[in-house]
């Protein structure tokens, strides 16, 4: 039984390096949008290699992040936690020494990678070293902490932006990751999962990745590439059949028996699909139209993660009474009603009566629907499967940022120029943002519909704070 107290310079030294690790993830999910049109201008970069700069690192993240977990549990979590943060530092230096966009792109592709390894092992060490009696304290402790890490990432992208330049958002990640390493490997203790027997699905996460890589692709580069979307689709089906018919697969399919974690599912695809896209364009947005600053730009949407921060435990105390459905149909409305709120961003818009007011709506909204729907996937399986519900909501949530980031340019008549011209990049906007609400108001019209109180005595999160506005929290494996 895991002994270490949370009093202890032990402990202490775990919380640290373990927000130190996440921190780096979380920080890099939140900055890099902030940093996209400098990167634009000075590699020559079209808008779909900014959208790659996106969607490269989001790629190998969700198809990788089921696998990583796993990894840690059968090799070793503190050692597959800091393969994960070297790696990930060493994709960073690639990132801000990129000469090229293609570079670039190559290199987001393998930090995602690290994050994969990295981003369960964090919670999972936390987990396997603390006692019982303070694991629920050091686990709120490292989701706060990360949360205000998530919260400070685009105003210090932005600072760095307009200071020593774009590079450096990457760069940061090295020190980091020199600090994190030896504290790591000096104070965590080894752990590992004795019942797991060293069988990876190795193939159901190379045809998961390939799937989401040539959909992506085929929806970026969309009028040259329909083969390969159908090479996609077909990429897809073969990961099914895979998944169906592996002893142990990544995906458990089983899972989806439940019809309240499918319907969870689909309401986290809608709405993580509309704030990828959200926070993709609004980023641009406030930039290329509004013509903000870097850091002006990222200090705008610091409203949102100061919110979620505040209140995520309350909202999740008040669903726990009143159910879910509730939450997770108005939470979505609110939203919508924020991205139609960001219409009136236009040219030198004003950030007290134009952005603020769409910000604090966006920020609320996220507040009522994020921890209840964490909680409700938890709810919906037997506590032995929380951790893998845990991972497969949030991998949902990233292929549908990854999707949708793909995907709201096309649908919306972006031009490969169109970051370029405010003209030109604000009618676009103002045509993508009604998209984005609407399929907030499709989910929540599916958990009006299909969400249900769970059962009482369900597993509920132990991440109580959460300020990442890019994905759920996640929960790690073998609940007590």
């Amino acid at each position: 039984m895991p002994d270490v107290r949370i009093a202890s310079a032990q402990g202490k030294w775990i919380l640290i390096t373990t927000v130190l690790g996440s921190s780096m993830a979380l920080l890099d999910s939140t900055v890099v949008n902030v940093a996209l049109p400098r990167i634009g201008d000075d590699l020559d970069a079209s808008l779909s290699a900014l959208q790659w700069t996106i969607n490269a690192y989001m790629l190998t993240l969700a198809g990788l992040i089921l696998l990583g977990g796993s990894l840690g549990d059968q090799y070793g979590r503190r050692k597959i936690f800091v393969i994960g943060v070297v790696w990930f530092a060493a994709a960073s230096l690639m990132c801000g020494l990129a000469p090229t966009d293609a570079i670039l792109i190559a290199a987001r592709a393998l930090q995602g990678i690290g994050g994969a390894l990295l981003t369960p092992g964090s919670l999972a060490l936390i987990q396997a070293s603390f006692h019982p009696d303070d694991r629920a304290r050091a686990v709120g402790l490292w989701s706060g902490f990360g949360g205000i890490g998530a919260a400070v990432g685009p105003f210090l992208g932005g600072w760095l932006v307009d200071g020593p330049g774009w590079r450096w958002v990457f760069l940061l990640n090295v020190p980091l990751a020199l600090l994190c390493v030896p504290i790591a490997l000096r104070h965590v203790p080894e752990s590992a999962d004795g019942r797991t027997h060293g069988r990876f699905d190795v193939l159901g996460a190379v045809l998961g990745a390939l799937a989401l890589g040539l959909v992506t692709y085929a929806l970026i580069e969309a009028g040259t590439a329909s083969l390969l979307a159908i090479a996609g689709v077909a990429a897809g089906v073969a990961f099914v059949y895979v998944e169906k018919r592996r002893q142990d697969p990544m995906l458990p399919l089983d899972i989806f028996g439940s019809r309240q974690f499918t319907a969870l599912n689909i309401v986290t695809l809608c709405v993580y699909g509309a704030f990828g896209g959200y926070f993709f364009l609004t980023a641009l947005q406030l930039q290329v139209v509004a013509g903000y600053s870097a850091l002006a730009a990222g200090t705008a949407l610091l409203p949102t993660t100061a919110l979620m921060l505040l209140f995520s435990a309350r909202s999740g105390a008040l669903a726990d009474k009143i159910g879910p459905r509730i939450p997770l149909t108005v939470g979505p409305l609110l939203c919508a009603t924020a991205m139609l709120l960001m219409l009136r961003v236009g040219e030198h818009a004003n950030y007290l009566t134009d952005v603020l007011p769409a910000v604090l709506v966006q920020g609320a909204g996220m507040v009522i629907l994020v921890a209840p729907l964490t909680a409700s996937v938890l709810a919906s399986v037997d506590t032995s499967r929380a951790g893998i519900a845990s991972g497969i909501n949030n991998a949902a949530a990233r292929a549908a940022s990854l999707i949708a980031v793909a995907a709201l340019p096309l649908l919306a008549g972006m031009g490969p120029e169109a970051y370029r011209s405010a003209a030109a990049f604000n009618a676009a906007f103002d045509r993508a943002m009604p998209i984005c609400a609407g399929v907030l108001v499709v989910g929540a019209a599916l958990a009006f519909a299909l969400v249900r109180r769970p059962a009482p005595g369900c597993v509920r999160p132990e991440c109580r704070t959460h300020g990442n506005v890019t994905s759920p929290p996640i929960e790690a494996e073998g609940r007590p």
